[in-house]
């Protein structure tokens, strides 16, 4: 290492984004810290959306103050009206409001990608009823752009998991190594098992995701397909922070739902992230 040189910052969870060799030393204790606070964060979720905060008759709270003076704001309050006249007039046809359980609290599902395998590996576990092995970190894990090699460790440790899985798809990605995939990482075609991730760009996605689309359908693999725009369209500003311009955001989203109906697909079938 020398003197311009460092070894690469990792994420918050393994090492320090200072520009210092001590810094960027991996430090297992950041793994149990992100461990504490996923853990404390998740409680926090659960009892929002168990503990009344997710209540339909609060559907008027749900909202910021700088979102709900914005137009997409006062868009929601008409949405939000017409939610209280439907309660009311449920109410008003005899319907014990307070004893539907579905009005007064929501399910909740947490998915992020399956990068540090030490810590995804220390917290997989067995069902004892079934034998399945799951990832007990997340509901959904993917792999990401730069971790899908058929023969490396990510796409080997989630094919041994039951948890639904993602794989990011960027435009380098052929129709031949997403057929693969499929292969490895749903053998037994499992309608909601694999969700494939288009992050091609605005401006490649409607040439690079049409064949992958039309592979992956001839070939009869249930997959789900979504959209990541946030990471297709990432460029540096001057400032040296990584951003998106919101319309080249706005214009993959546009693109890949066209390429899903063109394709045979369909919206069920297609999601945005």
């Amino acid at each position: 290492m020398t003197a311009s040189s460092c070894p690469s910052f990792r994420g918050d969870m393994v090492n320090d984004f200072a520009f210092d060799a001590v810094a960027r030393r991996p430090d297992p204790q950041r793994m149990l810290r992100v461990y504490h606070q996923s853990a404390a964060t998740l409680n926090l979720l659960r009892a929002f959306t168990k503990g009344g905060f997710a209540d339909l008759t609060r559907v008027h709270q749900w909202n910021l103050e700088f979102v709900a003076t914005s137009g997409e704001g006062r868009r929601y309050e008409v949405l939000a009206g017409e939610i209280d006249r439907a309660l009311r007039f449920m109410a008003a046809c005899g319907i014990d409001l307070d004893a539907e359980v579905q009005l007064h609290e929501v399910d909740f599902y947490t998915s992020h990608e399956a990068l540090i395998l030490g810590y995804e590996e220390a917290l997989t576990r067995r069902d004892s009823l079934t034998g399945d092995w799951y990832d007990c970190s997340a509901h959904l894990v993917w792999i990401g752009e730069r971790t899908r090699q058929l023969d490396g460790a990510h796409v080997e440790f989630c094919s041994g998991i039951k948890n639904p899985i993602g794989v990011k798809l960027g435009p380098d990605a052929t129709p031949e190594h997403a057929l693969e995939l499929c292969r490895r990482l749903d053998p037994g075609r499992e309608p909601g098992r694999l969700m494939l991730v288009s992050r091609m760009g605005a401006d490649r996605v409607g040439e690079r995701l049409p064949p992958l689309v039309r592979a992956v359908r001839r070939a009869g693999h249930p997959v789900v397909w979504a959209c990541d725009p946030m990471h297709g369209n990432t460029f540096t500003h001057e400032s040296g922070y990584k951003t998106r311009h919101f319309d080249a955001v706005m214009r993959e989203v546009e693109a890949f739902f066209g390429v899903c109906r063109a394709e045979g697909s369909g919206p069920a079938g297609c999601t945005s992230s």
